[in-house]
């Protein structure tokens, strides 16, 4: 089948090489020319025979609705258009209803796999018309894993970019479930392997996963985690989970939670928690100073149960 791809980065790159491993004829376009096989979105369109497939893969926000603008404005009636990006739904159902004026079709797939996804294959959540996902089931049966699961026709247009959604924001509270039980295992004298628990973990454990393979993958690189800085960015769909969450008066803590982690990663000295150490030392006398290695414990510290004594004072 032929195919047009727009973005050649990590992702999309992998992806247009991974169609082209499975014979398909892939036209691919990116700012860089290095990689490009165009020089403009109008010669990519122009390469491609009608009815033409045109699969987005470009960062989510305005570089996607810009990008989809102008292919509604170059494609033709009959034509398709795939957002592969982490678009928001509701961005889908707008894109969807104005190209149906136009008579050309849209369908919003989530994909999941990142730099793995070349060689394993990708997760795919398409959201669409029935028609239109049969007529790029090719292109969905060479990117996916193989065997009979990853892919799904989740619904109607903004049902994949919606499952992929929740499904990042499932990854958020299990990655973030990880980190703390590393940080606990550390934290304790008791365990003097903590790699080797993890490891001890990866078969015949219900935790037993991909993200735990990669957690030990990462602790063999850096046993200590020194290498990096405990600071960690969210794609936006954890928000967007959250936010739906709220929307549809469906609970969520653990999602929750975990976002409002990667956000109080982002604090050097959280202002939040100033506060809390200054009310807790107008009510009780438990300070702490800015001061290095200058503190009091309080009443409830461990090893403090008496503060007017020499060692409550210590470090």
């Amino acid at each position: 089948m032929q195919i047009g791809m727009i973005g050649l980065g990590k992702m999309g790159g992998n992806m247009a090489e991974r169609l082209r491993r499975g014979g398909h004829e892939v036209v691919g376009y990116d700012r860089d020319p290095d990689v490009s096989d165009v020089g403009s979105l109008k010669e990519l369109v122009d390469r491609l025979e009608a009815p033409r497939a045109v699969w987005v893969m470009v960062p989510a926000g305005e570089p996607t609705r810009a990008t989809i603008a102008s292919l509604g404005d170059a494609l033709s009636t009959g034509d398709v258009i795939i957002d592969g990006g982490n678009s928001h739904y509701l961005d889908d159902q707008k894109h969807g209803k104005e190209l149906a004026e136009k008579g050309i079709k849209f369908v919003d797939v989530g994909v999941s796999g990142g730099v793995w996804g070349l060689e394993n294959g990708y997760a795919l959540m398409a959201g669409g018309d029935k028609a239109d996902i049969a007529t790029l089931k090719p292109i969905f049966d060479t990117l996916k894993p193989e065997g009979e699961d990853g892919f799904v026709h989740a619904g109607s247009i903004g049902a994949g970019h919606f499952a992929k959604m929740v499904h990042n924001g499932i990854e958020y509270g299990m990655m973030q479930a990880f980190a703390e039980g590393w940080e606990l295992l550390e934290a304790t004298d008791i365990v003097t392997d903590v790699p080797g628990a993890f490891k001890s973990w990866r078969h015949g454990t219900v935790i037993r996963s991909w993200l735990l393979d990669l957690l030990t993958r990462a602790l063999d690189e850096d046993p200590g985690l020194e290498d990096l800085k405990g600071y960690a960015q969210d794609s936006g769909e954890g928000r967007w989970t959250v936010q739906a969450a709220v929307d549809h008066t469906v609970p969520l803590p653990v999602i929750t939670a975990a976002l409002y982690a990667r956000f109080a990663s982002r604090q050097e000295d959280s202002p939040a928690m100033k506060m809390v150490a200054a009310l807790r030392n107008q009510f009780g006398g438990h300070a702490v100073t800015a001061a290095e290695g200058s503190y009091e414990k309080g009443a409830d510290a461990p090893g403090a149960a008496d503060s007017t004594m020499p060692e409550a004072n210590g470090s």
